[in-house]
């Protein structure tokens, strides 16, 4: 069964303006930023990695080269 030209041509541009059309309809406002909120703060990872004393540790069984006796 063959598709004529005309109806592949119809549904191709169908989907093309569809696409093209969802951002006009679906698009979020404009917001311009606020110059206050932009403000610059740094964290230094080291400093964080120096104070801390106590981290929880946990204990697995690592199978990943772990091979049976074939028994």
């Amino acid at each position: 069964m063959r598709t004529h030209p005309a109806i592949a041509i119809a549904i191709v541009t169908g989907i093309l303006v569809g696409f093209r059309l969802k951002p006009v309809f679906f698009s979020a406002p404009t917001v311009a930023a606020d110059v206050g909120s932009t403000k610059r703060v740094s964290i230094d990872v080291s400093e964080m990695h120096r104070q801390i004393k106590n981290l929880p540790v946990e204990n697995f069984h690592d199978m990943t080269f772990g091979f049976s006796n074939g028994g």
